[in-house]
């Protein structure tokens, strides 16, 4: 598969946002998503995308583990792990049927709109609203395994959890730098596994491979960058800039999808 000038542009603009994303404005990293839809397409971009994320995350966990707040982790990790589980049967599922995750993406924006209309009314009514019900919990854990399988977007949601959670900009870094880190490795083997059952409908390829390792120096210029942002972001704004992108991302998920 042989990409066009435009298409590496974009990419490498995709790596950028990566690395600043892992480092330093987590909400901006779900615009790599349409970013990546356009160079790879749907379904092959999930599995393109994932090794990027990875290299991110190693800068993250690397500048940051320990700020790692684990207390608001653990409940969330058996449903990740149940969406995961889910996310993987709908992907084989569409596999088989020849299908995309085009409408899966449309609902992961909605969904990520409607949690952040929950962050907002926080905002306003304080404590009151803090995510940390049992439902909350069970609900935040298992979308957010479900989206990062079926499109690599559950960045938002978890921001959104985690500054519910009113984390300093620190520990938010260090807590998300273990999520996504450990769950993206866990879902390495599943596309592996998933393109060579479906080998008309692969979620990595040769290309995608090639790619991931020419924009590799991108990802490490980008996750510097965004280190150095971080400490200069204050606390009020660093929450409002996650919130909004993530909610810009979320309707740029869906306009792409009806358009």
């Amino acid at each position: 598969m042989l990409l066009t000038p435009e298409q590496w542009i974009i990419g490498l603009a995709a790596a950028f946002v990566v690395g600043i994303s892992k480092t330093g404005i987590p909400g901006i990293g779900i615009l790599v998503v349409p970013l990546m839809a356009v160079v790879f397409g749907g379904r092959l971009s999930v599995g393109a995308t994932l090794p990027l994320l990875i290299s991110g995350d190693i800068f993250a966990v690397l500048w940051y583990h320990h700020h790692a707040r684990w207390d608001n982790l653990r409940g969330l990790i058996p449903w990740v792990a149940i969406g995961i589980a889910v996310g993987a049967v709908l992907l084989w599922y569409t596999g088989l049927q020849g299908g995309a995750v085009d409408w899966l993406n449309i609902i992961i924006g909605v969904l990520v709109l409607l949690m952040l209309a929950i962050g907002l009314a926080r905002a306003r009514w304080g404590d009151r609203l803090v995510p940390t019900s049992k439902a909350a919990v069970v609900s935040t854990g298992t979308l957010a395994g479900f989206s990062t399988t079926v499109s690599n977007a559950a960045g938002p949601i978890m921001s959104i959890y985690l500054t519910g959670m009113g984390l300093p900009k620190n520990e938010f870094m260090g807590t998300s730098a273990w999520y996504f880190f450990i769950f993206n490795l866990t879902k390495l083997p599943i596309y592996a596994f998933l393109s060579l059952v479906l080998p008309s409908k692969p979620m990595v390829n040769s290309s995608t491979l090639i790619f991931d390792l020419a924009i590799l120096p991108v990802i490490i210029v980008g996750a510097f960058v965004g280190k150095w942002l971080l400490p200069r972001i204050p606390q009020g704004m660093f929450n409002g800039v996650v919130l909004l992108l993530a909610g810009a991302g979320a309707i740029k998920l869906i306009l792409d999808q009806i358009h």
